[in-house]
């Protein structure tokens, strides 16, 4: 198979060999660090989507002993259109966005708002008419490791950046290898960096390909071409001794070995216009999955005699998640559901029992962050609100104004600080310490 063609500025994919055990060893490295930070107690970087853990949990973070009635902003910047969640990596800040026909990764320093450097490339996308409210995004948020920066754009370029300087090491779009190169709505899945490889699902509607690249040379190593994209961002498990990445892709919820992409076991779920767009969660055997219009339900996962099966545990008509991924904690599921127009809810993860569901108008989406004793929780509104954690329940503690505009985006946490993008700007907040 030929390998996806590349940019021809700035690329250097085939040229840089890169020792395989190097890169293993690096990821790997950088995720018992963050581990090591979510046991100790202490705060990691924010470098990927939903976190160093990539399950929305924030290591940690230190409530204050009395939550102040405003928060401090200390700066706020102009950054373009889009929907990709900012990185909060040592003492930079870094955001991929749109203005005009380009798209932008742009270094901030945390402690001024400073633009460090800013770095763009053409990017013209025709955004869906169901989907031109939202802009032409990006959608996807980057993934940080080992000094280098990883950005998936709204029409599928992948590219591979230096985060120093903003460099450009490589860079690949796939209109060779397939008819589109983003599904319906744009590509919204965001790159995932485990044990040596950089994995993301290119292609588009009904002609995609899950792909693990070499993170250093954009080579591929294995490809899986079965079923194109969805919304949803992978996840990487170990269930019963496998490393697995768990994802829906367009018409399946499936796992794969992630040692060599071979396809474990998958099961046919598809939602109104095919927006699968839930992360899944993983407790235990069981693998927690939703879309829109459809039942909350779980899948267990087992190997027999070498074979993979997936079998349903439980589901709940109750709760139906659109594009708003759920938080674990304590063997309890958090999350806001669909109905209602946006309803705070919360489940027994092992058996899918309703333990308590909020009173509604919530928003259209909502991020959910488990902070320890309290959940985190930025609507679209702009509104963070603060919500402690009482016998299942989520109790209002208080809430913040954060933006002018619509926050569509994640937010990223760290010790005190809150990363905070809305329509077209960026804001750092601080918490007292």
């Amino acid at each position: 198979m030929k390998d996806p063609a590349t940019f021809p500025e700035g690329c250097q994919a085939g040229r840089v060999k890169a020792s395989r055990k190097t890169a293993v060893a690096l990821t790997l490295g950088l995720a018992l660090l963050g581990a090591a930070a979510l046991a100790q107690g202490r705060p990691a970087d924010w470098n990927q989507w939903r976190g160093p853990n990539r399950d929305g949990h924030v290591p940690g973070f230190k409530a204050p002993a009395t939550w102040p009635k405003e928060l401090t902003r200390k700066w706020r910047v102009t950054v373009g259109e889009g929907h990709s969640s900012p990185l909060l990596v040592g003492d930079r800040a870094y955001i991929h966005s749109r203005q005009g026909e380009n798209e932008i990764l742009r270094a901030i320093s945390l402690a001024t708002g400073k633009e460090l450097w800013k770095k763009s490339y053409l990017a013209r996308y025709e955004m869906h008419p169901a989907a031109r409210s939202h802009g032409k995004g990006p959608k996807s948020t980057p993934a940080y490791a080992g000094g280098r920066l990883y950005t998936l754009g709204i029409s599928g370029i992948l590219t591979c950046w230096e985060a120093r300087s903003g460099k450009i090491l490589w860079q690949k779009q796939f209109s060779q290898q397939h008819a589109k190169t983003s599904p319906l709505y744009g590509t919204a899945m965001s790159p995932l960096l485990a044990d040596g490889l950089l994995i993301v699902h290119v292609g588009g509607q009904n002609d995609g390909a899950l792909t693990a690249f070499d993170p250093k040379t954009g080579a591929v190593k294995w490809r899986w071409a079965e079923d194109g994209p969805a919304y949803a961002s992978p996840i990487v498990a170990t269930i019963g001794g496998v490393r697995q990445l768990i994802t829906q892709t367009q018409k399946y919820c499936a796992g794969f070995s992630l040692a060599d992409g071979k396809l474990l076991w998958r099961q046919p779920f598809t939602t109104a216009y095919e927006q699968n767009a839930v992360t899944p969660v993983v407790i235990g055997d069981l693998a927690i999955f939703g879309g829109t219009g459809k039942p909350t339900f779980a899948l267990r996962l087992r190997q027999t005699g070498g074979k993979w099966t997936a079998v349903k545990a439980w589901e709940t008509r109750e709760v139906q998640m659109y594009m708003s991924s759920p938080v674990l904690s304590g063997g309890r599921l958090y999350g806001m559901s669909q109905r209602g127009r946006g309803t705070l809810f919360c489940l027994d993860a092992k058996t899918g029992k309703p333990l308590w569901t909020g009173a509604g108008r919530f928003g259209d989406n909502a991020t959910l962050l488990d902070a320890g004793a309290v959940i985190l929780a930025l609507n679209t509104r702009s509104e963070l609100h603060v919500l402690r954690k009482t016998e299942g329940k989520l109790v209002p503690v208080t809430r913040y104004q954060l933006a002018d505009g619509a926050t569509w985006a994640a937010p990223a946490v760290k010790g005190n600080r809150i990363l905070v993008k809305d329509t077209t700007t960026l804001a750092l907040w601080e918490l007292p310490r």
